[in-house]
């Protein structure tokens, strides 16, 4: 450092001094000497605007603000080397001054320190400033089998502090399952699969909502199996439902005998949980048991579905029985009761 530099620097900590036993302000001490009025706390949110207002009148011979140990403005001229703190040209009653863009290292307390016949006087005001609510990290979505423990953890900040609010949305509806950043899941089920939404709110702005996806696989469950009655010439189709994650993939028997698409006259067609057997132009070898196979990673299961022709008895289980056999049946529960009789 030059001798010029040297100089400089000395004088601007003799100006400081100088301002300082001005309007007594002690180094780290907010104004307090002479008469001191405190003002309510100013609350601003964070990137909005603040402006500090500081009423002077024409006996004022100087007058300056303060934030903690630094001179921001004395009269007219700019301390402060933030660009985002400007001095208003305001009314001659009035020295404020306006913080732009405001974050949270601007909080605290500030002092407009005047001097009026020698007698110096202070006006204090704390500037608060909130933080919207905001998530800063939250788990990623899940995928897990059936019975498994599950844990989703979302974490937020803001000022006010926030809350946590988690909420399920799935087919059946919504609703709100738990508060705090920790959703435990013990033993989960397919009924807990879904979206759950992570609400963060401190009434400083919209609440901010995040979303963790949970699926659950499962291994098939057929729901829906039906049996069709069709004539000889006519078209008949078996028709195969199964919920499963992932979905599960459809074979069909006859038998010991798998049936392949576009083979033999019939057609399989899958689309999602659902599987169609197609019989194009039914035939009497056509009639009989069919197995609808629902299968994935997890597991496998099946149900035995009729194709019968006009006339055929089901039975309780939905089974078909054609005319013989139905004939023959009856002839052996007659034959039985009458021997019974002897």
């Amino acid at each position: 450092m030059g001798i010029t530099g040297y100089f400089q620097l000395q004088w601007k900590c003799l100006v400081v001094v100088a301002l300082r036993l001005l309007f007594l302000v002690p180094a780290g001490v907010p104004a307090r000497s002479g008469d001191s009025y405190l003002k309510d706390n100013i609350t601003v949110r964070q990137g909005d605007s603040a402006v500090l207002k500081c009423n002077v009148d024409n006996k004022v011979s100087r007058v300056a603000w303060l934030n903690r140990t630094t001179i921001l403005f004395t009269g007219n001229e700019k301390w402060s080397l933030d660009p985002r703190v400007v001095l208003l040209n305001t009314a001659v009653t009035e020295y404020s001054i306006k913080i732009l863009n405001v974050n949270l290292y601007d909080e605290g307390p500030y002092v407009c320190s005047i001097l009026t016949n020698k007698k110096p006087e202070s006006t204090k005001v704390h500037l608060i400033v909130q933080v919207p609510a905001r998530i800063v990290n939250i788990s990623t979505d899940v995928s897990v089998n059936e019975g498994s423990n599950v844990s989703l953890m979302c974490l937020a900040i803001g000022r006010p502090e926030p809350t946590i609010l988690w909420k399920f949305r799935s087919s059946k509806g919504n609703r709100i399952i738990t508060e705090g950043e920790y959703v435990e899941m013990t033993g989960i089920t397919k009924d807990m699969s879904g979206s759950y939404d992570c609400i963060t709110s401190n009434d400083i702005s919209p609440p901010d909502v995040r979303t963790v996806q949970v699926t659950v696989n499962y291994p098939p469950v057929i729901s829906r199996a039906r049996s069709t009655g069709t004539a000889v010439g006519q078209k008949g189709v078996l028709w195969c439902e199964a919920s499963a994650v992932p979905l599960a993939d459809f074979q069909w028997y006859k038998g010991e005998r798998r049936l392949l698409n576009g083979f033999n006259g019939v057609k399989i067609e899958n689309k999602g949980k659902q599987s169609m057997l197609t019989f194009f132009n039914v035939s009497e070898e056509d009639y009989g048991n069919y197995t609808c196979v629902a299968m994935n990673t997890l597991g496998i299961t099946n149900a035995s579905i009729i194709l019968y022709g006009p006339g055929a008895i089901h039975d309780v289980n939905n089974a078909a029985l054609s005319p013989t056999c139905s004939f023959l049946l009856l002839t052996l529960v007659l034959t039985i009761s009458v021997l019974s009789k002897f």
